[in-house]
């Protein structure tokens, strides 16, 4: 994938999310390649996981899985 720095200062959520994906995004200024953005890697070389941090989130206290609980709120009422 190929962006412009104008890319990259107006859509950088989406340029991010490639790069998420496992894409190389190739950043280009006056139409002539600058850098080179890919995924990160730790220091043993593996990307980072995808895995959620059990420490992370509004709801990390409670007993319930937190898409169960989601779920939950989101079905539909019955009404009397």
């Amino acid at each position: 994938m190929r962006a412009t720095t104008k890319d990259l200062r107006l859509h950088t959520a989406e340029i991010l999310a490639a790069t998420d994906r496992g894409e190389q995004v190739i950043i280009t200024y006056r139409g002539k390649g600058r850098a080179l953005l890919t995924r990160w890697r730790d220091e043993t070389g593996r990307t980072r996981s995808r895995a959620r941090n059990p420490a992370f989130g509004l709801w990390q206290d409670r007993d319930e899985d937190v898409d169960k609980q989601v779920r939950r709120l989101r079905k539909r009422r019955k009404l009397p």
